[in-house]
């Protein structure tokens, strides 16, 4: 018989205010980890940040391998289960290259608890030499790439969201929209509850379908009320969570990747 869940806090062994990084040098190659969400969910997002990434010079390495980073086995209890699916990831990951993730939960698996779930194992010094070259993607485009955008788009009122956990473990709220904040034409709407869960939360919102649907509901009608057009995040599972409501509510608002919004709004980014 399989052992009882051990569950785990996803912000247990990270700070509460993740310390300031030393960021290195703009490299000559990076690993992209696109997620299994919008690997297979928004593929398109994960081409437009190899498109944003490449135009700045570097080589963008893609395991078509690479798979779940762990976090919902994880977080669930099942650490044994994660661990193997973790032990896999690590494998792919082995030449000292940043690792650039399309989503701040993920991203903050890798940095801050695969360190803890591999501390007894024989990985333990992979695990943590790959968690300090582990990069959120828009952590990785403001502090390493020290991108300067060139905003070509019309006029627009956006609304930004952050899920809970890369906003704790990752500051993907400040990176995000000190991104945002390049954009001429972009108003940035202030939304109440923004750092409120939109109740998505991996497997919460399959365990906890009716708690999960209530804070997708506040979620949605915040963000609405701010009057933007347009929804931009860096995490797809949040975005299909909220998307979903709004297009439920047949709502004129939808969210879009920020990678995505970043490749419109700026073209080529040569």
């Amino acid at each position: 018989m399989s052992p009882a869940p051990q569950f785990h806090n996803a912000m247990g062994n990270s700070p509460a205010t993740p310390p300031e990084r030393t960021y290195p040098a703009k490299p000559e190659k990076i690993y992209l980890y696109g997620t299994c969400l919008v690997d297979l969910l928004a593929p398109q997002a994960g081409i437009d940040a190899i498109e944003l990434i490449e135009s700045q010079g570097i080589e963008v390495i893609f395991h078509e391998q690479q798979s779940c980073c762990g976090q919902p086995a994880y977080t669930s209890g099942y650490t044994e289960q994660a661990r193997e699916v973790a032990r896999s990831q690590l494998q792919l990951f082995n030449e000292p290259w940043p690792l650039v993730v399309l989503s701040g939960s993920c991203g903050g698996m890798i940095r801050h608890h695969y360190p803890s779930l591999f501390a007894d194992q024989p990985e333990a010094a992979e695990a943590l030499a790959l968690a300090e070259r582990t990069f959120e993607f828009s952590e990785f485009l403001l502090h390493v790439l020290k991108l300067q955008l060139n905003d070509q788009g019309a006029p627009e009122r956006v609304v930004l969201h952050t899920s809970c956990t890369a906003r704790r473990e990752m500051n993907t709220h400040l990176s995000g929209r000190a991104l945002l904040e390049q954009l001429t034409g972009v108003e940035i709407a202030e939304q109440d509850h923004e750092a409120e869960c939109c109740g998505f939360g991996g497997t919460f919102s399959i365990r906890h379908p009716q708690i999960s649907g209530a804070m997708v509901e506040d979620k949605a009608q915040s963000l609405e009320n701010t009057g933007a057009t347009r929804l931009v995040s860096a995490d797809f599972g949040c975005l299909m969570n909220i998307n979903g409501k709004l297009e439920a509510k047949q709502s004129s608002l939808r969210g879009i990747h920020l990678a995505s919004y970043l490749k419109q709004r700026c073209g080529g980014l040569s």
